[in-house]
C-alpha cells in the first residue's frame, strides 16, 4: 500500500489487505486495501452502492470477506473475529434500538450485553449522557425520542464499553443539521482520548471533518488522502456561477472554450476550468451572449464534491 492509502503513521489500529465480496453477480468491494492509524477518524465516502456498507460489516466481523485480511489492533478478524469484539463497537445505519424501553433501559441491556459491572456502567452512561444531552431523558422511551436523539442514544450505547475502533455506517443520515453538529462533537473528543472512528457518508460536506478520506466508487477506493491533498489534486481551477436561472446557464457553458467540467448545485453552477483568471470573463460574456446574463461570476475553493464528480468523471449532467 502507498502514503496514501496507509497514512502517516506506522500505528495502525486497522488494516485490510485485499478485501473482496460478491454477492451472487455483483461485485460489492473489489480488492480494497488501506490502513488507518490510531486516533484517526477515517471516512469512506461515496454513492448508494459505492460498497460502504459491506466494507464496515466485514470489519466488524458480521460479514466475511471473499478474500483478504483485516486486523484491528492486531487482532485477526476474519479467523478469530470473537476476540475482535471486545475492543471495537460497530453502529449500522439502523441501530437496534429497542423503542419499548427507556434510555436508561436501553442502556441497562447493552451494559449487560458487555458484561460491565453496575457501578462502572453507571458512571460510564452518565458521563456519555451528559456529553450528548440526554441526561434529562432517562426515563423516556425511546420511541419517543427525534431522529437525531435516538442516533445520539446508539452512539451512548456503541460507547459504553469503551472500544478502541469505533465503526460507524452513516449514521447521520437523515438527522438534522444541528443534532449532527453535536454528533460530531462526540465524535471529535473520542479522536481526543485516542479511539480511532471508521465513519461512512454520503454526505460531502460531512466528509470535510475527517483525517482521511477514501473516495468509493463501485466497490473500489479510488483516491485516499486527506481532504485538503484531494481538494489540492483537482485538476483546474474552480469558479461559482450564480444566476437566476442555473440550468439555462449550465446549458449555455456546456462546451465552453476552457470549460473542463460543470455541476450543478441548486441555485448555482460550479464551473471547473483551466484558468480562472483568463476564463472568467469569457464565461460573462457567453451568458450575455446566450441571454442568460447577467451572472455573478467568481473563484471558490472546491469542495469534496467537486473533486468527487470531477476525479471520478462525472461531471456535466444538468
Amino acid at each position: 500500500m502507498n502514503r496514501e492509502m496507509t497514512g502517516e503513521s506506522g500505528e495502525f489500529a486497522v488494516r485490510a489487505e485485499g478485501l473482496c465480496r460478491r454477492f451472487g453477480a455483483l461485485q460489492a468491494v473489489r480488492d480494497l486495501s488501506f490502513a488507518v492509524a490510531r486516533g484517526e477518524i477515517f471516512g469512506f465516502v461515496g454513492p448508494d452502492g459505492a460498497g460502504k456498507t459491506t466494507i464496515m460489516r466485514m470489519l466488524a466481523g458480521v460479514l466475511l470477506p471473499d478474500k483478504g485480511e483485516i486486523f484491528l489492533e492486531g487482532i485477526d478478524v476474519v479467523a478469530e473475529p470473537e476476540r475482535a469484539k471486545p475492543i471495537l463497537s460497530y453502529m449500522p445505519q439502523r441501530f437496534g434500538l429497542y423503542e419499548d424501553l427507556t434510555v436508561a433501559e436501553n442502556i441497562f441491556f447493552y451494559g449487560e450485553l458487555f458484561e460491565l459491572p453496575w457501578r462502572v456502567r453507571r458512571a460510564r452512561a452518565r458521563q456519555l449522557l451528559q456529553a450528548a444531552g440526554l441526561l434529562s431523558f432517562e426515563r423516556r422511551l425511546a420511541g419517543q425520542l427525534s431522529g437525531g436523539m435516538k442516533q445520539k442514544l446508539g452512539l451512548v450505547c456503541a460507547l459504553l464499553h469503551t472500544p478502541k475502533v469505533l465503526l460507524l455506517d452513516e449514521p447521520t443520515t437523515g438527522v438534522d443539521p444541528l443534532s449532527r453538529r453535536d454528533f460530531w462533537a462526540i465524535l471529535y473528543n473520542l479522536r481526543e482520548s485516542g479511539v480511532t472512528i471508521l465513519f461512512s457518508t454520503a454526505y460531502m460536506d460531512e466528509a470535510e471533518r475527517c483525517s482521511r478520506l477514501a473516495l468509493m466508487h463501485e466497490g473500489e477506493i479510488r483516491l485516499c488522502d486527506s481532504p485538503a491533498r484531494l481538494k489540492a489534486a483537482m485538476p483546474g481551477a474552480l469558479l461559482e456561477v450564480v444566476s437566476a436561472d442555473p440550468r439555462a446557464a449550465h446549458k449555455a457553458l456546456t462546451g465552453a472554450p476552457g470549460v473542463l467540467g460543470l455541476l450543478l448545485m441548486g441555485d448555482r453552477v460550479h464551473v471547473r476550468v483551466d484558468n480562472a483568471l483568463r476564463r472568467k470573463g469569457e464565461l460573462e460574456a457567453r451568458l450575455l451572449g446566450e441571454g442568460v446574463g447577467p451572472a455573478a461570476i467568481q473563484p471558490i475553493e472546491p469542495g469534496i464534491e467537486d473533486v468527487f464528480v470531477a476525479l471520478l468523471g462525472q461531471e456535466g449532467a444538468a
